[in-house]
């Protein structure tokens, strides 16, 4: 049998949390082992469990997952961390992949692309929804 990939997922938002981790339930893959509320809870939990990905919200509070983001890498240096955020904000974009993203996910397109975000990550490749075109870049 398969290891199942484990995933943290670090949103403010309890309502977009619930929706997320029940997208995720639809893939046998995936398997939600935390969630965490802002930036020093996702920090915390990712130093506990290492998960295999972390998906991260952009604005949260304490610390947003632009700041979260080098943290993690630190205590937990295997995650690969995917964006999954309302911004559609160039500079954000650039920002958090100078951060140490390995995908970024518009949550209005999250329904069709997120597994597929998730997949890129772990198999080494940048995945991100652009501003110019609705689908999937793998650099």
């Amino acid at each position: 049998m398969m290891r199942r990939t484990t995933v943290l997922l670090a949103d403010d938002f309890a309502p977009w949390r619930s929706m997320v981790c029940s997208q995720l339930k639809t893939n046998s893959d995936f398997k939600v082992i935390a969630e965490a509320r802002n930036g020093c809870e996702a920090i915390e939990k990712a130093g506990q469990l290492h998960p295999d990905v972390v998906l991260l919200d952009v604005g949260m509070p304490l610390l947003n997952g632009l700041e979260a983001a080098p943290r993690i890498r630190q205590v937990s240096p295997g995650s690969k961390i995917v964006f999954l955020t309302q911004l559609h904000d160039d500079d954000i974009r650039t920002a958090a992949f100078a951060m140490g993203a390995d995908g970024y996910v518009l949550k209005s397109n999250m329904a069709g692309k997120l597994i597929s975000a998730i997949q890129a990550a772990l198999d080494g490749r940048q995945a991100m929804h652009t501003t110019l075109s609705p689908s999937l870049v793998f650099g």
